[in-house]
C-alpha cells in the first residue's frame, strides 16, 4: 500500500489544539491576497511581531497535505509559535491542489504558486514590518518538497513555462515589469536559509509506486480522481523528464556551479511516509554536491508533527511535540538570518 496512506489517520484523528505559552503579541493579517488563478483566489496569513522592530527576519511557510488535501491553517501553530518565539515575520501560504481546476492542475503549477507566493513576499513584505533581503523558507512534507523546490529550481525560469526545455516554471506571481527569465538572472528566489520538514524529495519514485493510482486514498480525501500528476497522457515511466524536473532529488547542483543557502533537514525516527532514510538521500546528495545541509532525526516522533492540534493515530500533539524542533528551527534561522 501506498505510503503516503498514513496522512488519512492523521486527517481523521486530528483533535483540539494543544496549548503553548505564547511570548511575544503577534498580529496577524488574515487571507491576504497575492494572485488570482483560474482555479481561486491565492491568499497567505501573514504573522507580524508586535515587538516595536521594524525590518524583521521572514520565514515563508509551505503547508502539507500530499499535494491534495489541507490548506496553510493546517500550518497555523508553527507560523505563530515562530512569530511569536522567534521574533520572525512569517508568511504562511495558500497555494493550488492538484484536485483543483476540476482536477486540472499540474504539478508544476504548484510549484509556480510557491515561486510566486515567495516572490510576492519579497516584493510586499517590507509592508508588514518584514525584511525582504533575510528571507528563509520551510514546509512539511509535501510543503518540504515546495520549499526544497524553491532552494534547488528557483534558477529554472521561463517565460514558456513548463513547455520549455530543459523544464522550467513561470511563476504565478511576477514583480511588476519583470519577466522570468530576468527574476532569475537577478537570483529572485534566492533565500538565506531553508527548514525541510519530513520533506518528500523524489517525486519520479513516487509515482512510480502508486502516487497517481487509488492506492493513494489522498484522490479520494481531495474529492478527485486518480490520475497523472502532469495528466493523463503524461507518465513517470514515458517521461521522467517530467517527474524529475518537479524532484528536488535530481536538481541539486555542485557548490562550484552554485551555493544553495544554507539548509536544516529533519524527520522522525518512528516516520512511514517520508522515513528516515528517504530523508537522508536527499541530505547525502546535498553533502555530496558540497552543498551546506544539517541533519536531524528527532527519536520517538512520527510524522507531521508541526502540524495543528493533537493526533491519536500517529501519537503526535503540537504542545508536545513541535516546540523543541521549532526552538531548533528558531536557533538555525538566527544562525544565517540575524
Amino acid at each position: 500500500m501506498f505510503r503516503i496512506l498514513v496522512f488519512t489517520l492523521m486527517v481523521m484523528f486530528a483533535g483540539p489544539l494543544c496549548a503553548v505559552e505564547n511570548a511575544n503579541e503577534v498580529q496577524v493579517h488574515k487571507a491576504v491576497p497575492w494572485a488570482k488563478t483560474a482555479a481561486k483566489t491565492l491568499t497567505m496569513d501573514i504573522y507580524t511581531p508586535q515587538n516595536g522592530r521594524s525590518r524583521l527576519p521572514v520565514v515563508v511557510m509551505v503547508h502539507g497535505g500530499g499535494w491534495l488535501i489541507n490548506d496553510n491553517h493546517i500550518m497555523d501553530s508553527a507560523a505563530r509559535y515562530l512569530a511569536e518565539h522567534g521574533d520572525f515575520v512569517v508568511a504562511n501560504l495558500n497555494y493550488r491542489l492538484l484536485g483543483d481546476n476540476h482536477n486540472r492542475t499540474t504539478m508544476n503549477k504548484i510549484v509556480e504558486d510557491v515561486f510566486g507566493g515567495v516572490l510576492w513576499v519579497k516584493e510586499h513584505i517590507a509592508d508588514y514590518g518584514g525584511d525582504p533581503t533575510e528571507v528563509a523558507v520551510t514546509g512539511d512534507s509535501a510543503g518540504g518538497h515546495l520549499s526544497a523546490m524553491v532552494l534547488t529550481a528557483g534558477r529554472r525560469l521561463s517565460s514558456e513555462g513548463f513547455r520549455s526545455e530543459p523544464r522550467g516554471f513561470k511563476p504565478t506571481y511576477l514583480p511588476s515589469g519583470k519577466t522570468a527569465e530576468e527574476v532569475a538572472a537577478e537570483d529572485g528566489l534566492a533565500v538565506q536559509a531553508a527548514a525541510l520538514s519530513y520533506g518528500a524529495f523524489d517525486l519520479y519514485s513516487e509515482a512510480q509506486h502508486g502516487y497517481e493510482t487509488p492506492d493513494n486514498i489522498f484522490w479520494k480525501l481531495g474529492g478527485a480522481t486518480p490520475r497523472g500528476i502532469f495528466g493523463n497522457d503524461i507518465t513517470a515511466q514515458a517521461h521522467p523528464d517530467y517527474y524529475r524536473a518537479v524532484s528536488p532529488l535530481y536538481l541539486i547542483p555542485a557548490r562550484s556551479d552554485y551555493r544553495l543557502a544554507p539548509t536544516l533537514a529533519f524527520v522522525g525516527s518512528e516516520d512511514k511516509t517520508t522515513p528516515p532514510a528517504a530523508v537522508k538521500q536527499f541530505v547525502d546528495k546535498m553533502r555530496a554536491a558540497g552543498q551546506p545541509i544539517t541533519f536531524k532525526i528527532y527519536q520517538g516522533k512520527n510524522h507531521a508533527f508541526l502540524d495543528s492540534g493533537c493526533n491519536e493515530f500517529l501519537g503526535n500533539c503540537f504542545g508536545r511535540d513541535a516546540p523543541d524542533t521549532l526552538d531548533d528551527m528558531i536557533a538555525f534561522f538566527n544562525q544565517h538570518l540575524r
